[in-house]
């Protein structure tokens, strides 16, 4: 009889746990069709219509933090002015971008024109970050370089730094976009490890897609590394690096 019971009590548990998990699936998915509709609109009103977000998880599952997407030949100002817009709605969690390189907090960015981007670009300019050939691995005068750069780009702590890297068209362009998002992941990681946040540094790899201005697809000199202070101001380049293993 006490073994009927358990079993009765069992099921009526097992009745009202499936009630409520539907319940608050159903919920979760009204609020993840909301966020979106709502981001939707916030997106359209800017002229950002191209991007889309996207409130599930890798599961498939309802989720606050959405992953954007779309908007691939938008600018850095103008995909942390998405990733800020849809962040801003209430109800939002943290938002990434599809390809990771830019992320948003809540509130408006704080930019400040300072010449940070310049001293980097002078450090740059006669000096190059080198690796191994065919490697990640940095050189150990990249090293010492970096020491620099890090303390370059200390006063721009608070805005987004774009670390970029690029390759000539030698090899395949799989390869040659792994190896250069590789390279610009070890510089980033450098340049947390000598005390510059990780939340605004973004990496990224271009493989031989952009060349330098003036410079054809296949020339070494392609071989390079960009540092982008992202502001209100345009975006100045850094001096393409001198050629180098790929």
């Amino acid at each position: 009889m006490m073994f009927q019971r358990a079993l009765i009590l069992l099921g009526a548990l097992v009745v009202v746990a499936i009630g409520f998990v539907t319940s608050w699936s159903g919920r979760a998915e009204h609020m993840a069709e909301r966020l979106s509709e709502n981001a939707r609109e916030a997106l359209a009103t800017e002229d950002l219509d191209m991007v889309q977000a996207s409130f599930t998880n890798r599961y498939g599952s309802p989720s606050r933090h959405p992953l954007l997407s779309g908007g691939e030949n938008l600018d850095d100002e103008s995909r942390t002015r998405a990733a800020q817009l849809v962040r801003s709605l209430p109800g939002v969690g943290g938002v990434s971008w599809e390809d990771g390189i830019v992320n948003a907090n809540a509130g408006e960015p704080s930019f400040e024109p300072l010449h940070c981007q310049e001293d980097v670009d002078g450090l740059l300019r006669t000096r190059t970050i080198r690796f191994e050939e065919g490697s990640a691995a940095l050189l150990p005068a990249s090293r010492m370089l970096l020491d620099e750069v890090a303390r370059a780009l200390e006063p721009c702590v608070g805005a987004i730094i774009a670390i970029t890297g690029h390759t000539d068209k030698s090899g395949s362009e799989t390869a040659n976009v792994a190896l250069s998002m590789d390279r610009a992941r070890v510089v980033r990681e450098a340049l947390v490890r000598r005390g510059i946040p990780r939340s605004g540094l973004r990496a990224r790899g271009m493989g031989s897609s952009k060349p330098a201005e003036r410079l054809t697809a296949e020339d070494p000199a392609n071989r390079r590394i960009e540092f982008s202070v992202i502001r209100m101001e345009p975006l100045t380049p850094t001096p393409v690096d001198t050629p180098g293993p790929r």
